[in-house]
Parts: structure tokens; C-alpha cells; sequence
């Protein structure tokens, strides 16, 4: 009996020793990385990486001018500051609708993208029509949009209720028209021109009217059905008024330098309604930030790509303005800039 305890005690010493033996060479053996991993091996590193998920984005900006130009400038640095991938096409100014209607059916179709974004009205509602027919579980958001429910793109402000959401940008008509007021205390006849198919010009030529109602001033309007009709209509238009006023009507706007030219002649100015307009030639604005809408843009579709819903999300209206002046502009015209607006934003002329 003390024997055969012996040997089992024996055996087991033996086998422990060889137990740490080899224990301690297969440790040496280990490679420092497998460049063969299994499948599970790879799926368990990926799950525990935090390396932000790639996404990648459709800009449609409308047409090239520099209203439209600062909201994509704004979209830009938000995706760059997120290292988001995006893409930019610009509808041409002979062909914009034409070519907006193409890019978005092509990014709704290719299966690439996983937002749009679309500058200016006329953009987003081609961009939301084209994810509709491709049938697309893709957000759309909007920049720049005036009035977001007469485009029919959301159903409220407050939930949009589709899968599209956006900027609007409430032009400040309140703060234009005593901008005007103070510097043309007398002006009786306020023209403005528009075009006839664009939503937001038709929902701000409605306030524009109401504005100028409460002020004593008498609204003369020269609709256009297109840019081609410009010239004229701005012939037409200029004689019959003191003074004339912008909306944020993209075919007078990439246009602006036909009606500058002929007011310029007939020595009446024109208003504008951003800056950019103000540094081309126009007098004065209640200006918006434009390149600030399209950071807020921006800003709202990478939530929306990070997991919250666009039919959820409030459209964001920004509406808070700056007056102004164009000093060149003043001097040409003899007008002195009113002591209410001392402080205003002062530029000159864009060479």
C-alpha cells in the first residue's frame, strides 16, 4: 500500500513539471499578431473599436451664386469637422432644375449615400421627390428652405413627419422694410420682382405685401416665370417705383447684376436680402448668415445619421438678422446712412 502511494505521488510531480513545461514554451511560441485571424476573431476586435462609422453624403446646391455658395460653404466645414465623406453638384443657371432632378435620382438609385442634402428650395423638392420614387430609406435635409410646408416637404415645423427636416431661412421682411423706411422716409412705391413657380417667393411676396401695408407703402409687383424674362420685366418694374426690394428668389438673385445695372441708370436703389447681394451693388439688407445656416445644416444631419429621426426632428428656422450697408453704394446715391443704423455692418462694392 505505501509503495503504490509512492508511485502515484511520483507520476503526479512528473506530470505537473511537464504541465509547466510546456505551458511555458507555447507562451514563446505565441506571435506577437496572427495576420490570419478567424472571422469571429476580426467581428470581436470590431466590437470593441471605437472608429467612427463611415457615412457618406449628396450636397445638390441649386445654382451657383453666393447666397446659395455660403450655405454649402457652412454644410462643408460641419461634414470636414465630423470627417464625414460628401459629394457636391451644382445645377447649372441655364439648366438648374433640369440638372437637380438628375443628380438626385441618381444619388436616391445608386445606393451609395446615406443623406442628401439640398440647397434651395427647388433642389430639396426634387431631391425628395427622386428618394420618394426610388422607393429610398434616405433622409433629406434641407437648407435654405423659405417655407418648408408650402414646398409640401414636411407636414409641420414642429414634426416634419417624413423623412426630411432642414433649415429655413425666414427672411427678416420686418427689419427690411424699416431699413428702407429710415432711409427713404418719403418712398410711397416699393417694387419687387419674383418668379411665379418658387414657393418660398410666392409665401414671402404674401408677408412682403402685409409689411408694406402697415407702413403706407404701396407694393408694385413684376412676376417672371424664368430668368430669360429678367431683362424685360426689370425694364418694366424700374419706372414705376422709388425704390426696389429683394426676396430670396434664386433667379432674380443669380441675376442681380440686370436689375443693379438698370436701377443704377435710373438712380433708385435696390435692397438686397443677404450681404452678398449688399457687397454686389445693392444698398442695404436685413441680412442672414447664410454660411451659418448651412453649419446648423450640417450640424442636423449628422445627428440624423447618428441615429435620430429626421421625421422627429424640429425643421430649424433661422430668422434673426443684421442690418447692412453698402458705403460705395450710398455715396453713388447721395444717401447718408441713418443714425439708427450707425452701427451697422458697413462693406463696399466686391471688385
Amino acid at each position: 500500500m505505501k509503495k503504490s502511494t509512492k508511485v502515484i505521488a511520483f507520476l503526479m510531480s512528473m506530470f505537473l513539471v511537464a504541465a509547466l513545461v510546456f505551458t511555458g514554451c507555447d507562451n514563446k511560441q505565441q506571435p506577437a499578431a496572427d495576420n490570419n485571424s478567424s472571422a469571429s476573431d476580426t467581428e470581436s476586435v470590431s466590437e470593441t473599436t471605437d472608429a467612427p462609422a463611415k457615412y457618406k453624403v449628396g450636397i445638390i446646391q441649386f445654382m451657383p451664386h453666393p447666397s446659395l455658395d455660403n450655405c454649402c460653404q457652412g454644410i462643408k466645414n460641419a461634414l470636414d469637422d465630423a470627417k464625414i465623406d460628401y459629394d457636391v453638384q451644382v445645377g447649372s443657371t441655364a439648366s438648374a432644375v433640369d440638372d437637380c432632378q438628375n443628380y438626385a435620382a441618381r444619388m436616391a438609385s445608386s445606393g451609395e449615400y446615406d443623406a442628401i442634402i439640398a440647397i434651395a428650395t427647388p433642389a430639396a423638392a426634387v431631391a425628395y421627390s427622386a428618394v420618394r420614387n426610388a422607393s429610398a430609406d434616405i433622409p433629406v435635409v434641407f437648407c435654405a428652405v423659405s417655407d418648408p410646408g408650402a414646398a409640401k416637404l414636411v407636414e409641420s415645423l414642429e414634426k416634419p413627419g417624413n423623412n426630411c427636416t432642414g433649415t429655413s431661412d425666414a427672411f427678416d421682411i420686418g427689419s427690411q422694410i424699416q431699413i428702407i423706411k429710415a432711409v427713404q422716409p418719403e418712398l410711397t412705391k416699393l417694387g419687387v420682382l419674383y418668379t411665379t413657380t418658387e414657393p418660398n417667393s410666392l409665401s414671402q411676396l404674401k408677408t412682403l405685401k402685409e409689411e408694406c401695408e402697415k407702413n403706407g407703402i404701396e407694393l408694385i409687383e413684376q412676376g417672371i416665370n424664368d430668368a430669360t424674362e429678367l431683362p424685360t420685366a426689370a425694364a418694366t418694374l424700374i419706372p414705376q417705383v422709388e425704390a426696389i426690394t429683394n426676396l430670396t428668389d434664386n433667379n432674380v438673385v443669380d441675376n442681380m447684376s440686370t436689375v443693379l445695372e438698370q436701377a443704377k441708370a435710373a438712380n433708385i436703389p435696390v435692397y438686397g436680402s443677404e450681404i452678398e447681394q449688399v457687397k454686389n451693388g445693392c444698398l442695404a439688407a436685413a441680412s442672414i448668415d447664410y454660411v451659418a445656416l448651412g453649419e446648423q445644416t450640417g450640424k442636423m444631419t449628422i445627428d440624423i445619421l447618428g441615429g435620430q429621426s429626421a421625421a422627429e426632428m424640429p425643421v430649424s428656422v433661422i430668422s434673426d438678422s443684421t442690418p447692412v450697408f453698402n458705403t460705395d453704394v450710398a455715396k453713388e446715391l447721395g444717401v447718408e446712412i441713418p443714425a439708427a443704423y450707425a452701427d451697422a455692418e458697413k462693406v463696399t462694392t466686391a471688385g
